[in-house]
Formats: C-alpha cells, sequence, structure tokens
C-alpha cells in the first residue's frame, strides 16, 4: 500500500496510513533469527571445503599430466628422429599420444572432483558415432593416409602412377597427396584412393631400363639394323655398360619387322638417354639406308578401254 501510494503522485501518504507499513516491517525483522543463517553457513562450511580440496588435488593432476605429456612428446621427437620416420607420421603418432596423456589425466580430475567418467565416455562415443557417420569420406581417406605413411609405397619426390593420374609427389597429408605433373600442374588425390589402388613408383629403384622397339622393312638388312642399335646402346654415355644390353627381333608384324634394344641407366637419365637414342636410332637408319615402314595407303586407277 505503501509503494502504491509513493508511485500515486497526486496522492500524500499521511502518517495513518505509514505507520501499519512500518509495524509490518519491524515484525518481519524480528522474525529474523540471525542464528539460523550462522548455523546453515557453519553446516556448508565442511561442504565447501570438501570441494575446494578436490577441486586442488583436480588441479594438481591436471598439472603433472601437462609435465608428463610434455615429457612424452620430447622422448618420441627423439625416438622418431633417430628412427628417421616421415615428418607426417612423426608429427601424427606425436599429437594423438599427447591427445590421449591429456585425456586420461583430465579424465582422473573430473573423477576426483565427482563427475564419473562413465558419463563423460558416453557423451564421447555418442558425439564420435555422430562425427564418424557424418565424416564418412574423410576418415577413409585418414585411414588412407595413415597406412600410406606407416607402408611407405612412396615418398615425398617420387615419381608415381595410380589410375591414370601420374606425378613427382610433392607432399603426403594424412588426407589427401599432392603431386606435380610434368608440366607443372598440381594434382591432389584422395589418400583413400591411392590406399586401394595399384601405385607404380616409376623412380624408387637406383636403374631403369631403357626399352625401344622399332620397325623396319622385310626388305631392309635386319642384321645391319640389329648391329646399329647394339653399337649405339653401347656408345652411348648414359647407359650403364656393366649391365647387359640386348638386341633381338620382337615380332614380325603385317607391315614391318619390329626390332627391340635393351639397356640399363640411372633412373634420373631415363628420359634423357631414352630421347638421345630414338633420335641417334632414326639418324643411323637413314644414313644406312634401312627403312623404317610407315603407314600408307596405294590407289591404282585401272581405266576402261
Amino acid at each position: 500500500m505503501f509503494f502504491s501510494l509513493l508511485t500515486n503522485s497526486n496522492a500524500v501518504p499521511t502518517l495513518e496510513e505509514i505507520q501499519p507499513v512500518a509495524e509490518q516491517v519491524k515484525e518481519d525483522l524480528r522474525q529474523l533469527n540471525p542464528n539460523i543463517m550462522l548455523e546453515t553457513i557453519k553446516n556448508q562450511v565442511p561442504a565447501l571445503m570438501g570441494f575446494a580440496y578436490r577441486l586442488a588435488i583436480a588441479f594438481l593432476i591436471i598439472c603433472i599430466g601437462m609435465r608428463i605429456a610434455k615429457s612424452i612428446r620430447k622422448f618420441l621427437k627423439k625416438t622418431f628422429t633417430r628412427m628417421e620416420m616421415d615428418l607426417s607420421l612423426s608429427k601424427f603418432l606425436i599429437s594423438l599420444a599427447n591427445a590421449i596423456t591429456y585425456a586420461i589425466f583430465i579424465f582422473m580430475a573430473l573423477e576426483k572432483i565427482g563427475i564419473p567418467s562413465t558419463s563423460i565416455l558416453a557423451i564421447l562415443g555418442s558425439a564420435t558415432l555422430a562425427i564418424g557417420l557424418a565424416l564418412q569420406g574423410s576418415l577413409e581417406n585418414f585411414a588412407g593416409g595413415i597406412l600410406i605413411l606407416v607402408m611407405r609405397p612412396f615418398g615425398v619426390h617420387d615419381y608415381i602412377i595410380c589410375n591414370g593420374v601420374e606425378g613427382t609427389v610433392q607432399n603426403i597429408g594424412l588426407v589427401y597427396t599432392t603431386l606435380v605433373t610434368a608440366d607443372n600442374k598440381k594434382i591432389t588425390v584422395p589418400n583413400g584412393d591411392l590406399s586401394n589402388a595399384v601405385i607404380t613408383n616409376v623412380t624408387v629403384q637406383e636403374k631403369r631400363r631403357v626399352d625401344i622397339k622399332v620397325g623396319i622393312s622385310y626388305t631392309s638388312d635386319m642384321k645391319a639394323a640389329k648391329a646399329i642399335l647394339e653399337r649405339l646402346y653401347l656408345s652411348h654415355p648414359l647407359i650403364l655398360k656393366e649391365d647387359e644390353i640386348t638386341v633381338f627381333v620382337d615380332e614380325l608384324a603385317d607391315s614391318a619387322v619390329i626390332l627391340g634394344a635393351r639397356g640399363w641407366t640411372a633412373t634420373s637419365d631415363y628420359w634423357t638417354a631414352r630421347w638421345d637414342l630414338t633420335e641417334q636410332i632414326k639418324e643411323e637408319f637413314d644414313q644406312s639406308g634401312i627403312e623404317i615402314p610407315f603407314n600408307q595407303l596405294d590407289v591404282t586407277i585401272k581405266q576402261n578401254q
């Protein structure tokens, strides 16, 4: 009533109207017992002290976990460096070990506070299942990246061929592998496709065989052509002389005798050696009068008399 009188700008409260309100306030203050409040606070002190103690223990557990995680990271880094492990794989394994260590100590700390770890695991399990279903394709590529980094079918700077795509490996990530083609195009390939496909690693070996096949006409001197091929292989500076050089007749085709020649060279010199030999074979055959046949159509026109 007192407040309603104050809000009414047209009415001025009198002493008779204010007195009942004052008496009610006085009675309420009389009934308020400070001992009850003090007793309530006193009863809550042990619980608060216990919670503070558990909170301090949880904080101590987290601090110890951080120091242990740091020591594990240093140990794994030194170990992987001595093993000469791939940088991407070593970083992933160190991160994984770090996450597992932190998770263990966080669970211990939460359980010390009073939060059951089973509830946390249930929540994490549900979240992991939902994320896994949403990112099924990405997880497949992630698993493929782990397999590639562990099995090492190829490495950085290797030249690979896979599913019609080829190039030099620039980077092996956990989800994608980046290739650079011979004409300097960048190709990104999902690791899931690479881990389930047939991969040809061209540069993994130190040596590579240079195979060249060339056709000559049936009227040309076959022995002279074979001698030219053998001489060119033996005289080329990039062909390894300690390995066998072979010249042979590969096939008697419809319009040509197919000759073959084989020799070995360093992998890095493969294309240079192959291009040089192909050019020299054409020049030598032309100088020796050995014909390299090509597809042609002979048309004969008959006139009726």
